[in-house]
């Protein structure tokens, strides 16, 4: 997955600012299967505040981490805390940098999991699986049928 190094192009985030961090199960179609895959992601403040209000998600835990712990020279890395198997998402440090600012402007929601404590007690479910690589197909049965009249002022 691409990652763009763009953490110190930017002047309003530092290394030692808060992010909420997850690890996710995610499933990936290939040719007709699915496989699971494990994916690290920032959480935005809202996100993360709807997570925590019991709402089912994919995320197996989140941890409140500062971005050093996640990038190395303007390159991210998955820390020690996350399975070795796991990989980072799309756009990674994109995705870091606007996560970190939601926390920029509600400090308050970095109280929730303070740094370098994980949250486990999630509403964890699988019930709808989140396909990376999904894509819609239109068919032309997918069109809505509609009445002669339905542009027309009666």
């Amino acid at each position: 997955m691409t990652n763009i190094k763009l953490l110190s192009q930017v002047s309003d985030i530092s290394l030692e600012d808060y992010c909420s961090f997850g690890l996710a199960t995610c499933f990936v179609r290939d040719e007709g299967e699915i496989h699971q895959v494990k994916v690290v992601e920032p959480i935005p403040s809202a996100a993360l505040e709807a997570i925590l209000q019991g709402i089912p998600t994919s995320y197996e835990f989140v941890c409140g981490q500062t971005l050093d712990n996640f990038f190395v020279e303007d390159t991210p890395i998955i820390p020690q805390e996350f399975p070795a198997s796991a990989q980072l998402c799309d756009r990674f440090t994109e995705r870091a940098i606007a996560a970190t600012r939601t926390f920029k402007t509600r400090p308050s929601a970095a109280k929730h999991i303070p740094i370098g404590t994980i949250k486990q007690d999630l509403n964890y479910s699988l019930s709808k699986k989140r396909v990376l690589n999904d894509s819609s197909v239109v068919r032309v049965e997918d069109n809505v049928k509609q009445h002669e009249y339905t542009h027309k002022i009666l």
